[in-house]
């Protein structure tokens, strides 16, 4: 009976914890195909802020702006985070790693303030210095590149923390058993590793993007006056009032991303089973 009365505490607490994460979304997903221009009342169903979405040269060029720097700093967190992981997993000693394991991790740590202030004085000084070493010739467009610098230094701290942990719950007899039948590390690595840790760096790259897309505080110290990433027109736009666009720009964001994590999650699951079936069929060959 007490089980019973738990299991259904249970399910419960999980229909409440799920009703209050999607809720909203389903209602901004609603309210996306209103037809009033006031955000909170409904006037109809219609398409027409899709139509000024798409004319909208403004929204556009900050939404293609973030998908770069999100696309750009994701895969290069996710190679850095790569190496990271590994040196901290699988080489057990060397000097200086403390150090640098709290290094590594630090962004997840600091205020976004402190993370944005700190990179636009270090631009600023390399700046400086590359000024004074070649003339007055040397100037960063603070935009893109800066932006991606903040975001890679961002997310390459989740991504490491990911990969790590992936590779601290792989057995390595696989590659002990490769590396005593004369394989070098680098093939050790991108032939039995790389695949198995594969599902782990698609969802660091994941992380990173959604990381990426969602940062404001740290594109706001390092944007420059003519770039402007999404959430700094949707902040923006919001402080002035509710905008019908703004939803209909969360509904197609939504969509995206869900089909990207289900795609990734199907991928994933497909090659788990099929490596399952792969190591069946070995086991009993042998």
């Amino acid at each position: 009976m007490n089980q019973a009365k738990m299991s259904w505490f249970l399910k419960i607490m999980l229909f409440l914890g799920l009703a209050f994460l999607y809720i909203p979304l389903i209602i901004l997903v609603i309210y996306s195909f209103n037809d009033s221009k006031l955000v909170t009342v409904w006037g109809g169903f219609s398409t027409r802020w899709y139509g000024e979405l798409i004319q909208n040269d403004d929204i556009l060029g900050a939404m293609w702006l973030s998908l770069k720097i999100a696309a750009a700093s994701s895969l290069a967190a996710v190679i850095l985070g790569t190496m990271a992981g590994y040196a901290l997993a699988r080489i057990k000693r060397f000097r200086g790693k403390t150090l640098f394991a709290g290094m590594v991790s630090a962004p997840m740590v600091m205020p976004d303030v402190i993370t944005g202030l700190s990179m636009l004085l270090l631009i600023i000084q390399v700046q400086t210095l590359l000024q004074s070493l070649f003339g007055g010739s040397v100037e960063f467009d603070r935009g893109f590149f800066t932006i991606f610098l903040g975001h890679t230094t961002l997310c390459m701290a989740y991504i490491t923390v990911v990969i790590r942990a992936r590779l601290m719950e792989l057995d390595q007899s696989l590659e002990e058993a490769a590396m005593d039948l004369g394989a070098r590390p680098m093939k050790i690595f991108f032939v039995i590793t790389l695949p198995l840790i594969a599902p782990a760096i698609a969802s660091g790259f994941l992380l990173g993007v959604t990381l990426s897309l969602d940062d404001l505080v740290i594109a706001s110290f390092l944007a420059g006056p003519g770039e402007v990433t999404l959430p700094q027109l949707i902040f923006g736009k919001v402080r002035r009032g509710l905008d019908p666009q703004m939803n209909v720009l969360a509904t197609i964001m939504i969509a995206v991303v869900g089909t990207l994590v289900i795609s990734i999650n199907y991928l994933m699951l497909r090659q788990a089973t099929k490596r399952e079936r792969e190591m069946q069929a070995a086991y009993k060959a042998g």
